[in-house]
């Protein structure tokens, strides 16, 4: 009888180590539950959005069980008009970044660094005292303050709670505030160092009482910071060693490779009165420079910084659909991608759904949209980029564009969509 208990102990070791893929291979569609002539729905749509002069070019992937079945790039997007987008091409992810650097700091929560509870100024001193903005005088920025109920935790700057605001994009009041004193959203066109910056940021007001609302903001740089203070590293070098040559995440950075640079798609916007589609320029929207992956400015921006591939991006959402795993490597424990995954924000609305400590949540009743999962995780980023895992249907799905602002931002939802109506 033990052989036996032992050799079904090893039968299911083995099964278990097979359910998580190697490394994510291209793969035969229909035989991996999605019939072609139901993924040629993806190609109309996104070429009908080439053709109406929508979208200049987008890249999509979908995973199903590791295996991919999707990896096509329409359109066009460099300097060269007339140069076909590739699949391998490189984007600027943005708020993509958010969920990586999350990852950084929940690995560093598993070397007992800190607890989700601590607060914030424990590590960056700057954040003490917080104050939460009163009256704001439009005229000349000035602001006065009444004091914060309680300390930021780290646990408000993962789930976007802690009342910091978002620079460039967020309220008229704290745009202007964090405006004057040189707080940038992380696209930035000259040299600055994130931890000058954060610093100055813990210094400013709050919009809200910490732990009050959701309120999209720098939270995740701070965090990015945070991970430099515990691990005695460069945010760019930790996630260099830590997460992106583990995941052989080879195209995703900061700063971008001389090498590399013919393959950054360019970033599109629209004509104000005909939509019609144009190149940015420097006066698109002030102080945003779609040059920061190339310009040397210095700043890794955690919430905000990186460039990467839809393929590099699905090797890490592939981990994180594995609990934690990935390549024969374990980047987090399976309990800590659970707490990530879960919602962290109770009532607090969020539309639909909820979030967790560095995405959002699909809800029941967020389920009933488009039909992605109940625990689908998923984000997207300012130039267009989007993604979600669901992991009861062991899907990554990823659409890229490059274009801001984005009239036909649907696409999107028809891109889950169409994802699911393919799945069999």
């Amino acid at each position: 009888m033990r052989k036996v208990g032992l050799f079904a102990l090893a039968i299911t070791a083995q099964l278990a180590a097979n359910a998580q893929p190697t490394v994510l291979v291209p793969g035969n569609a229909a035989a991996n539950g999605f019939p072609e002539e139901r993924l040629q729905r993806i190609d109309n749509v996104l070429q009908d959005y080439i053709r109406n002069n929508w979208i200049k070019g987008a890249t999509a992937l979908i995973v199903h069980n590791g295996v991919i079945v999707y990896n096509k790039a329409f359109g066009t997007g460099h300097a060269s008009a007339s140069a076909p987008l590739k699949t391998n091409d490189i984007f600027r992810i943005a708020s993509q970044t958010k969920a990586i650097t999350s990852t950084a700091v929940m690995m560093l929560f598993e070397e007992g660094k800190f607890l989700l509870d601590d607060p914030i100024s424990k590590y960056l001193p700057s954040f003490a005292h917080p104050k939460v903005l009163d009256k704001f005088n439009a005229q000349d920025s000035s602001y006065t303050t009444v004091p914060a109920k309680r300390e930021i935790t780290i646990r408000d700057l993962l789930t976007h709670t802690s009342g910091i605001d978002y620079a460039q994009i967020g309220s008229p009041y704290m745009k202007a505030i964090y405006a004057k004193a040189g707080i940038p959203a992380g696209f930035l066109p000259h040299p600055q160092q994130l931890a000058a910056a954060i610093d100055k940021l813990g210094a400013l007001p709050l919009i809200h009482q910490p732990g009050e609302r959701f309120t999209y903001g720098l939270n995740t740089d701070v965090l990015g910071r945070l991970v430099e203070v515990l691990s005695g590293m460069s945010l760019d070098a930790f996630l260099r060693k830590r997460v992106f040559e583990p995941l052989q995440m080879q195209d995703t950075y900061f700063h971008l490779p001389e090498a590399k640079r013919s393959r950054l798609v360019n970033v599109y916007t629209e004509d104000k009165k005909t939509k019609a589609l144009l190149p940015w320029s420097d006066t698109t929207f002030r102080g945003v420079s779609v040059d920061y992956p190339t310009n040397n400015n210095g700043y890794f921006s955690g919430g905000a910084g990186l460039v990467s591939t839809t393929a590099d991006y699905a090797a890490f959402l592939q981990m994180i659909l594995n609990k934690g795993v990935y390549n024969g490597k374990r980047l987090l424990a399976r309990h800590t991608v659970e707490i990530m995954t879960q919602n962290q924000i109770g009532d607090i609305s969020l539309g639909n759904d909820k979030f967790g400590l560095g995405f959002e949540i699909t809800t029941e009743k967020g389920s009933l949209k488009l039909g992605q999962s109940v625990g689908s995780f998923a984000w997207g980023g300012f130039f267009g980029t989007s993604y979600w895992g669901d992991p009861r249907e062991h899907i990554v799905a990823l659409l890229f564009v490059q274009q801001w602002p984005f009239s036909h931002g649907e696409l999107g939802d028809k891109f889950k969509a169409l994802v699911y109506q393919a799945l069999q």
